[in-house]
């Protein structure tokens, strides 16, 4: 059977009307709908969202075997669906919080109440149409909870999730009631993606704030998962664009849109209506130009396009109505006999004639106070064929990033954006051709089919990443496969760490030492000739002597900083410091004074901040913030940092208990070696040894190694019948 594609988002890419008591479909021109639909048009792949339009539950069976002819699966919502879960939740708690408005969010009950109900009932659809070996994609705010859900329905189905519009910071995001749900929802995905970088820092931040999960780099490790979070930013449909300019039709609204400016120089603005756009901003910068600068009077045009938006939600409104009356003031206060400041229309145009504007337009003016992407910028770019034209951009807008070769302004400062627009109007044809080519080459580059692209082949990558780190259990039969390969062998190597391997975790360091049963394991396995035995452990070397130093076995001690052979004295390698210990201690210090129950333990060539004893929670937020404040001082230093099992470790990059193993077996030859370890310092060994030997994770089944045990039982149950066999 041939494993599908499922791509869901609040809306399908299809416009459906009803005239004369029929249904009429036509595909969307969205940049969204273009780049999927070299997905969802292919083989049987689908796309599942809300038709757009109520349809009486009579007639719903009608528009479902429409959609179908076109892969295209309903969700159908009722009036009170639509009102509280897209217009509420969606459109008045997560639109305002995430573009920092967060004056203008309603956190209402009701709102969140139907917005878990319909990102349920989008995953009874989903799950409906879905097999093993599947993928699915889910698009956008308003579907946070859906991967979980799917996830719970079908753990091991493959689901990637992209977030359209920026995600906030972890100040803002924090103000919404439920936001401990949305970010478990988003941990469903096996991948999620953002526009930017900003935002997945953002998303990192918050996900190792507002939850248990382990964050390392950008992969999150929650309830035995992980997923990777990752920038993608998204492209337009470049060539269409491009080739839109040769089109019969735009050459038209070309010819009368020079006939109708004739010597003036356009400035083209494009938006939907919202407060997240920056239109008043843009407006006023405009009017200050005209003021300050008389000269430009009769010399400039500013183009503005409001496609219309919920305009029945009274800030929407009251939007327009600011809007419509400074446009008015421009005019009446600046217009002369034969010429008008601004050209507004509050209406959407069809492409051809937008197309039209972008290859005339001067100047593109691109303001939003803050913007997932803003691919207007994009098309803007994609039809200056010529060459020329200056592109002026917010720094809120995720396409700033890319097309850095923009007059790149804050929204805010209207002085800057007027000193941007007069930049622009007397910019040489040289510079704007020099700039342009640049940005040009990568929106032609980085265009919509290379975004979906560089998505899907990251989430094969990363379900790759999941399955080489998913650990068998060590079942029966593996441990007796292990044990009839531990008889034949007539020189083995035993690696064992300590704390959560061969003893349980204990609040209290000083009570975990070895009890009579471990002795008895250890000295049991010890007896065999053929038998190295090495406690490679993090532990202070003067700790290890008093508990190990009796018994014939090898010692690591510290990760690595010491080693001693059985009969021999402690070594330790050689060239390490310590005085970069100062530094890190007074900043633990301040952490340990601020958090009850932590402590700071002090080895010879390492700090450990541990705390086991701290508050859940509590313990887990310190340490995030520890690894937060001191990432960059610990890499300038050359130094390690490690999060383990309740504790972070500081210490010399070349301390490794990986490096330490292969010292130990240096120049022999065994033909039988087995680590067990329960820690990350521990993926260092399984890492290090050969893909033959035994490695065993303790406590996980994530990891480099090729089994797991459950916990220190289950090691010490083993450890019997190995010296037994």
């Amino acid at each position: 059977m041939v494993n599908k594609t499922i791509i869901v988002s609040n809306r399908l890419p299809v416009k459906i009307v009803e005239e004369n008591g029929e249904y009429l479909l036509s595909p969307s021109e969205g940049g969204l709908a273009t780049g999927l639909g070299s997905v969802y048009k292919k083989g049987d792949n689908i796309w599942v969202g809300w038709p757009g339009i109520e349809v009486p539950e009579d007639r719903q069976q009608e528009v479902t075997e429409k959609l179908a002819e076109l892969n295209l699966i309903p969700v159908f919502l009722t009036p009170d669906e639509i009102n509280l879960y897209y217009e509420g939740f969606s459109n008045e708690v997560l639109w305002p919080v995430f573009h920092y408005m967060v004056t203008y969010a309603h956190f209402e009950q009701t709102y969140w109440d139907f917005y878990q109900s319909v990102n349920d009932k989008f995953k009874a659809v989903v799950t409906a149409q879905l097999n093993e070996g599947d993928t699915v994609w889910v698009h956008d705010y308003q579907l946070l909870l859906l991967p979980q859900l799917i996830r719970d329905a079908q753990p091991h189905v493959t689901i990637g999730f992209f977030q359209h519009i920026p995600f906030p910071s972890y100040e803002m995001f924090r103000l919404i009631p439920w936001r401990e749900e949305l970010i478990g929802g988003m941990f469903g995905a096996d991948l999620l993606g953002f526009h930017t970088f900003d935002d997945v820092r953002h998303f990192l931040s918050a996900a190792s704030r507002l939850s248990t999960a382990k964050v390392s780099n950008n992969v999150i490790t929650y309830k035995d998962r992980q997923v990777v979070v990752e920038a993608f930013p998204m492209g337009i449909d470049a060539n269409k664009f491009e080739s839109l300019t040769h089109d019969p039709v735009v050459a038209e609204h070309v010819v009368s849109l020079k006939e109708t400016m004739q010597e003036c120089k356009i400035i083209l603005t494009i938006d939907r209506l919202d407060y997240s756009k920056g239109i008043l901003q843009r407006l006023q910068a405009y009017e200050l130009l005209l003021e300050t600068h008389p000269e430009y009077i009769e010399q400039l045009s500013l183009y503005m396009i409001v496609v219309p938006s919920r305009d029945t939600v009274a800030q929407y409104r009251e939007l327009k109505d600011q809007i419509d009356q400074l446009v008015g003031n421009i005019n009446a206060h600046f217009r002369t006999l034969n010429w008008l400041p601004v050209h507004y229309f509050y209406r959407s145009f069809p492409v051809e004639f937008l197309s039209a504007l972008y290859y005339t337009a001067d100047i593109c003016l691109v303001t939003p106070m803050r913007d997932g992407m803003n691919l207007v910028s994009k098309e803007y770019v994609a039809s200056r064929a010529g060459n020329t034209g200056v592109l002026i951009l917010s720094e809120m807008a995720g396409a700033s990033k890319e097309l850095n070769d923009a007059l790149i302004v804050n929204p805010n400062n209207i002085g800057d954006v007027m000193r941007a627009i007069v930049e622009a109007i007397n910019m040489p044809v040289e510079e704007q051709k020099r700039r342009m080519s640049v940005m040009r080459g990568i929106v032609k580059k980085f265009d919509i089919h290379l975004w979906v692209k560089n998505f899907m082949d990251k989430l094969d990558e990363v379900k790759q990443m999941q399955e080489s780190l998913l650990t068998k259990h060590a079942v029966k039969a593996i441990r007796e496969q292990i044990g009839v390969a531990y008889a034949k062998a007539a020189d083995r190597y035993i690696f064992l760490d300590y704390d959560g391997t061969l003893v349980g975790f204990n609040g209290d360091i000083d009570k975990a030492s070895p009890d009579k049963e471990l002795y008895d394991i250890l000295e049991q396995l010890a007896a065999d000739p053929a038998n190295q035995v090495v406690i490679v452990s993090g532990r202070r070397h003067e700790t290890l002597e008093s508990w190990f130093g009796h018994l014939k076995i090898g010692l690591i001690a510290e990760h690595g900083a010491w080693q001693k052979h059985y009969q021999q004295e402690w070594k330790s390698l050689p060239l390490l410091t310590n005085r970069w210990k100062q530094e890190i201690s007074a900043v633990l210090d301040t952490y340990t004074d601020r958090t009850p129950g932590s402590f700071i333990e002090e080895k010879s060539y390492s700090l450990v901040w541990h705390y086991r004893k701290v508050e859940e929670g509590l313990g887990e937020l310190r340490a995030n913030e520890i690894i937060n404040h001191l990432g960059a001082t610990v890499a300038d230093k050359g130094l390690q940092m490690m999060p383990g099992n309740k504790v972070i470790e500081f210490k010399n990059i070349e301390v490794n208990k990986g490096k330490a193993a292969l010292a130990w077996l240096y120049g022999s030859h065994p033909d039988f070696v087995i680590a067990l370890g329960d820690d990350h310092t521990d993926e260092d060994i399984f890492k290090a040894l050969k893909p033959e030997d035994y490695t065993i994770k303790v406590g996980s089944n994530i990891s480099a190694a090729r089994y797991y045990l459950r916990d220190f039982v289950e090691v010490r149950e083993f450890l019997k019948t190995l010296s037994k066999s």
